[in-house]
């Protein structure tokens, strides 16, 4: 190593002092990313002041995870960088559900429900029902396939942001599929809502002119033995924000109608009052490769 590394060597000089016996991925990952940043910085020509100011960034967005809230994934979500590395890992083949990001509010352990429970426990908006089937690639049903549930509430607010206003797995649910492979629940219809704006990230949304809004949506994650999860969103057809997405989470195969309806002989299938909203699709999952 030099004792005398400069602009012009440090980069060279930083990838050797790896160590032999450093795991091989973990030096491809790392030498990838030294060499990466060092360009930025002199492309950018980084001052001392901007470098001060990131590091500073950087520590405050640690600094606002707690047990509830990742900032850091609000901050992937938000440069875009959770939606390609998804992309980059999401070869489900022809036919099978999209996915998209996960999000920083999986951050609690959904309750286990029945099929057919309300999780909208406080009865904060408008009443719907969520229903379909988990199916292979070939289209067989799926019995005993697992669905985790969240959602914001109708004001926007996941259980996790107001512990003292919902109740502890407010909008959240694990179901099982019967032996047909069917889900159904009832919840409230979700609302846009703006993603946490009183830490880090939100500075940074503000100094570049960005909204902070998603539009409306339920979190999956779909799982069946033999099969790869997939975690998804089902996005509010004609929602606010559904072409401007604060996280770049949208994808056009993903948007579904919540359509009212007063269909009596429905309501009594689902145990809900008319009118109510229904929206029904299928969830499809690829079958996992041999190794």
């Amino acid at each position: 190593m030099s004792v005398d590394a400069g602009g012009d060597t440090v980069t060279d000089e930083a990838v050797r002092s790896l160590g032999a016996d450093t795991d091989p991925r973990l030096r491809e990952l790392l030498s990838a990313l030294v060499r990466h940043v060092h360009d930025f910085a002199r492309e950018t020509r980084l001052t001392q002041q901007e470098w001060e100011r990131a590091i500073g960034f950087l520590t405050a967005t640690g600094q606002t995870c707690t047990d509830t809230r990742q900032e850091f994934i609000l901050l992937s979500d938000v440069l875009g960088l959770s939606m390609l590395v998804e992309t980059l890992n999401a070869d489900r083949g022809q036919g099978a559900t999209e996915s998209t990001v996960l999000g920083p509010f999986h951050m609690t352990e959904s309750p286990v429900r029945e099929l057919g429970a309300d999780i909208d426990l406080v009865g904060s908006g408008e009443p719907c029902v969520v229903s379909g089937r988990v199916l292979s690639q070939d289209g067989t049903p799926l019995p005993g396939a697992t669905l985790d549930v969240w959602q914001a509430d109708a004001h926007g607010f996941y259980d996790v942001q107001q512990p003292d206003v919902q109740p502890a797995g407010n909008g959240r649910g694990l179901f099982t599929t019967d032996a047909a492979g069917r889900f159904h629940f009832r919840t409230c219809v979700p609302s846009p809502y703006p993603i946490p704006t009183d830490g880090p990230v939100g500075d940074l949304l503000r100094a570049t002119g960005r909204h902070p809004y998603r539009p409306a949506h339920i979190h999956f994650i779909a799982g069946a033995e033999g099969h790869t999860p997939v975690t998804t969103h089902i996005f509010v057809a004609g929602s606010d924000y559904l072409d401007s997405d604060a996280v770049f989470a949208v994808k056009h195969s993903l948007v579904q109608d919540f359509t009212e309806t007063d269909d009596p002989s429905l309501a009594r299938e689902f145990g809900i009052p008319n009118p109510f909203r229904h929206a029904r699709f299928d969830l499809v999952l690829t079958p996992e490769r041999a190794a």
